[in-house]
Parts: C-alpha cells; structure tokens; sequence
C-alpha cells in the first residue's frame, strides 16, 4: 500500500473513533456541540437583594459541577419576587432565564405565555414538595401543568417581638403589645402600605379577597353591610390601632432599620429577615403567631396570607435546558436547606422542612402557628394599588375625615377590575 493510501486510511480511521467517542459520550455531556468542543452557555437570574451573595455562590458551584459539559457564565440581577410578574409582563424581552417570584403571579405569567412547563424532572420535583395534591404543587401549577419549581413555603407572616419588653401574655394581644411597647417609649410595627398585611385585619373578621375562577379579577367583600361585623368596623378598629403613638407603619426596610436603632420592639413581619432580627435581638428574639385585635369591643384573631416563593424559566430562554437545570438545581433539597442558613425562609422541599434546625427555629414554629388562621394567596393585580391607597389613609389617621363606607367602596371597586 502507498503512503497517500495508508494516510488516507489512517485519517479515515481516527475520524470514525472520534464519532464513535462522541456518540458514546452524547448522553452524558450533553452540553457538548462537538467533539472536543464545550458548549458555551450565559444564563442571566433574578432574585431578590437579600438573596444575591447567595445566589452567587449557588451559581459558581453550578458552574463548577458542570465545568465539563459547558462553559457557563450566570449574570444576576436584582429583581425581588413580588414586582418580577410587573417587570417580566411589561418588559418581556428583558426577562431572565430564571426567576424567583411570588406563587400568586402564577396564572398572569402562564397567561403571558412567560414560564416554560417543567420538563423531564417534573415527576421528581412533585414528589420532592409533597405530591401532587400539596398546595406547593398546586401553587406551581396550572391545569394540572406543573410550570415552576417551590423554592419556600414561607411566604406568610406572623409576629416577632423582643422579650426583653414583652411578656407571653402582652403578645396575645394587639392592645396588649401596644400598651407595652408605649410604657417603654418603642414601637410595633406593621406595614399597612400593603394589602398583604392588611389582609389580617379583613381575614380576621371572616372577609375576602379571592383570585375569582376566570383567574383575571377579584372578589373582595372588604366593604360588606351585614354580617357580623361591617367593613367600617374593621376600618374603625384599625383607625383605633392607628391613633396609637407605639404603632408605627413601615415597611420591610423601615422594620429592620427601626429595629436596628431600637426604635421597634416587635413587628408583623416574615421569615426571610428571621436571621437579620435575631442578630440584633440575640436572647431575646421571640417570634409567634398574630395576636388579637380588638373590633367592636371584641377580641378576634388576626388571619394572614400564606403563599410560595417558586422559581421559573422564561419560555423564551436561549437556553433552556441550562436554565431548566439551574433552576432545578437552586431548589433541591441542599440549597433550600441553605437558603434557609442564611434567610430563615422555610423549604418547600418536605425533607428539608422536616431537618432539625428548620423545626426548632422560631419564625418556622410561629408560622406553623399561624397557619391555622391563613389562607393561600391568589391574587389578581388590580388588588394591589387601591389597597395601599387604603391602608396608607388608614395609618394615617384619616385625616380628611372622608366616610369610611366610601372609602372602602371606592377600594372594592378597583380591586375587582379585570386585570389586563
């Protein structure tokens, strides 16, 4: 045989092991596009600003186990749950390839056509969070479509106080927590911007706000005539609550400065600043359940919104698959039971909320508590606005004395308006 011959056949040859290489190796190293030739993949991520330095170790070490199948850069972005479905809806094209929102944007984002049905670990992932009748299946799910991944199952809220101002008897109480708190010249703060929180006014009198069965508008009866008590009995008491000087309205960033500087002893708040509160209290962290508040002179539970935090991938992502994995990845059983380390959010995932140290944290025994008195959150839109028109009048004190039927009316109203 000549030499162009056997270099012919030689060349022939190593081309036909390299295929049979690759063919063999497909499966595995899926990322590969050729042989020898690693896939390059750049994934962008939201979530929230608490939840970035951990989220970038969560992406590095993703990155490192598949660092021989691709070449994979995550970019991260801000973007907290409860405004993603706004931004992700009016901005389409700028949305990541994964993103964490909150459990009642579900059916706006699968309206959108937004979110990309789980794929081949669909089986895995409902198994993982309970079964398919959990309510974490069923809050990432529509029409039996499973299109997110649970990420926590503490998206609720209850109360935490500093015991050094507080007995267990004060805390059973709205007035009792308010007459305390006043004695030592602190506050108890709640965020009344926020129909979330005043919910637990509403809910508490045995009234509704509900995601009706279109999934496109609500039903509120927050400004009810009869029954037990009347929508202007809630708004009244909370009026009470509000001439108090120990309550203060605030937000999620007003509650951690004001317990940083000592001003709040005790807040309605939830588990996602569990870490950051028993840093400043230490010893005398406490949290449970809501109290009571006083309405027409009686004593009534505070109820509250219970609700998942899940992850998502943009149907439109340049790549899914990744983006499928990544996000499946950041939700396992290891990084919820992290995430939880450094949050305090419970896991969705049910063996990791059944570790130890998730069952003997506080906010986790005060939202079990709680949940007797909650209910699941789906929620249209339009709710939102007008509620914290509402709620932010409310704190205020009314100062213009506009009739409270009005008010509420004028709330209801906007509330129950199609979401477009």
């Amino acid at each position: 045989m000549n030499a162009g011959k056997q270099w012919k056949q030689m060349i022939w040859k190593k081309g036909i092991a390299c295929a049979l290489s690759c063919a063999l190796l497909l499966p595995m190293l899926a990322g590969f596009t050729g042989c020898g030739k690693k896939e390059q993949v750049k994934l962008t991520v939201w979530g929230s600003a608490a939840s970035q330095e951990m989220l970038r170790e969560m992406a590095d070490a993703f990155i490192e186990l598949h660092k021989k199948e691709a070449d994979i850069e995550i970019v991260l972005r801000q973007e907290d749950e409860d405004t993603a479905a706004d931004n992700a809806v009016a901005n389409p094209t700028q949305l990541a390839d994964v993103f964490s929102f909150a459990g009642d944007q579900m059916q706006r984002l699968v309206n959108a056509g937004l979110l990309l049905p789980v794929g081949e670990d669909a089986a895995q992932v409902i198994a993982d969070n309970g079964g398919a009748d959990s309510a974490a299946i069923q809050t990432a799910s529509v029409d039996g479509t499973l299109y997110a991944y649970p990420l926590t199952a503490s998206n609720g809220y209850f109360m935490y106080y500093n015991a050094a101002y507080f007995t267990e008897a004060d805390v059973q109480t709205f007035d009792g927590m308010l007459a305390a708190a006043q004695k030592a010249g602190k506050k108890v703060a709640m965020d009344w911007g926020s129909g979330w929180y005043i919910y637990s006014f509403f809910g508490g009198a045995g009234m509704h706000i509900y995601l009706a069965e279109d999934g496109k508008h609500n039903f509120c009866d927050w400004n009810q005539t009869t029954g037990n008590y009347k929508g202007v009995d809630v708004a009244q008491a909370m009026l009470d609550i509000a001439a108090q000087d120990a309550f203060l309205n605030t937000d999620d960033g007003g509650l951690k400065d004001g317990i940083a500087s000592g001003e709040i002893v005790a807040g309605v708040n939830g588990s996602w600043n569990a870490e950051f509160i028993k840093g400043i209290w230490g010893d005398d962290y406490r949290a449970v359940k809501l109290p009571t508040y006083t309405i027409r002179g009686e004593q009534v539970q505070m109820a509250s919104f219970s609700g998942y935090k899940l992850v998502g991938v943009n149907a439109g992502s340049a790549n899914p698959k990744w983006a499928a994995a990544f996000a499946s990845y950041i939700t396992n059983e290891e990084n919820q039971l992290q995430r939880f380390g450094v949050t305090g959010e419970t896991p969705a995932n049910v063996k990791a909320a059944q570790a130890p140290e998730v069952q003997a944290a506080p906010a986790a025994v005060a939202l079990a508590n709680q949940a007797p008195y909650s209910v699941r959150q789906m929620i249209a839109a339009p709710f939102w606005t007008p509620s914290t028109v509402f709620g932010t009048l409310i704190a205020a004190g009314n100062p213009d004395g506009r009739d409270l039927q009005q008010i509420l009316d004028e709330l209801v109203a906007a509330a129950e308006q199609p979401e477009e």
